[in-house]
């Protein structure tokens, strides 16, 4: 029996040139930093507050939905220029200004738009932070990176072979528990991998704490998955082929981001420079 069906390769191959284009622009980022790593965040984060706008608003952008590409984004600058807290402030007083402005605007449901400012600003604002460590800051990003990669490559190859019963069919009929298995399991090497190189001893925390974020990745997916089938939309948009769009590329990484930041303050330090 084949790994995956032809649809599913065709699909595969698609992703897979996706991510060597867009894989090397995070990397690069995240390893040179500051300014590059605010531009590539505060375009991302453009990027996908527009594809929410579209998301909730039936395709059209409107005032409501420009208002929140500009809070996001003025989020991403406060952060980058002045530290966490205003980058913060400015995310959440950002949501509440999309709500009025969505509630003057006629919408139905402006709490679905003023979500986006919570939603994606404030992984984005919390990515800064994290990578505004001067010891493992760049480490840092890219074990997470690997972590999240990892998770999709696992779930969506394991998924697929196996199938089986279904994680959550009222929010996503495509993902299998044997999907999610497969990503905290391909997460899991990613976290093993990376205390080797970076010499982490014991390898074992890291690799569960990697695994524990694959759960937090896909159920970050399945939440957009949610939205997405509230508005009736398959993709977010059409900007990258075989993901759809920033959004649905990017919804896992939006999740893992603030348990990763969480984690930071409670520990003290980045993860990989606990012992």
């Amino acid at each position: 029996m084949p790994l995956l069906d032809p649809v599913d390769r065709s699909s595969l191959r698609l992703r897979v040139v996706s991510a060597l284009v867009l894989a090397p622009v995070a990397v690069a980022a995240a390893w040179f930093g500051s300014p590059w790593l605010p531009i590539v965040t505060a375009g991302a984060g453009a990027g996908m507050a527009w594809e929410w706008a579209r998301l909730c608003r039936a395709g059209q952008l409107g005032a409501s939905g420009t208002i929140l590409v500009a809070v996001v984004v003025g989020a991403v600058i406060a952060a980058a220029f002045t530290g966490l807290l205003l980058g913060l402030a400015s995310a959440i007083a950002g949501a509440g200004t999309v709500f009025w402005a969505a509630r003057r605007e006629g919408d139905r449901e402006p709490y679905w738009l003023a979500v986006g400012p919570l939603w994606v600003g404030l992984p984005c604002v919390l990515l800064l932070w994290l990578a505004d460590s001067e010891a493992a800051g760049r480490l840092t990003l890219l074990w997470i990176f690997a972590v999240v990669w990892a998770t999709d490559i696992g779930a969506y190859a394991i998924g697929r072979r196996f199938g089986g019963p279904r994680l959550a069919p009222r929010w996503s009929p495509r993902k299998t528990w044997a999907g999610l298995i497969g990503g905290a399991g391909c997460a899991a090497l990613a976290g093993w991998a990376t205390a080797r190189v970076v010499g982490i001893s014991p390898v074992l925390p890291l690799v569960l704490i990697s695994a524990g974020l694959a759960i937090v990745e896909q159920f970050g997916d399945l939440a957009e998955s949610v939205a997405k089938r509230r508005f009736g939309v398959k993709d977010s948009s059409g900007l990258i082929p075989g993901h759809g769009g920033l959004l649905d590329r990017l919804d896992g990484l939006l999740a893992v981001v603030p348990v990763v930041a969480l984690l930071t303050l409670i520990g003290g330090d980045s993860v990989l420079e606990w012992r």
